[in-house]
């Protein structure tokens, strides 16, 4: 779980995305068994780029 925050709260500090669809965005990554912070900060800025753009 604080793998979830750390990524959370990581995108939302360098994007300003919307924070509950990006906590359902890596809340999903994380129940599919993604565990690594990187990884879902890696893969939730990806998402933040294109639901921003």
């Amino acid at each position: 779980m604080d793998a979830q925050k750390i990524a959370v709260d990581a995108v939302i500090v360098l994007t300003g995305c919307d924070r509950e669809r990006v906590t359902q965005f890596i809340r999903r990554l994380y129940l599919s068994g993604v565990k690594d912070p990187k990884r879902l900060t890696f893969k939730g800025l990806q998402f933040a780029a294109t639901t921003i753009a």
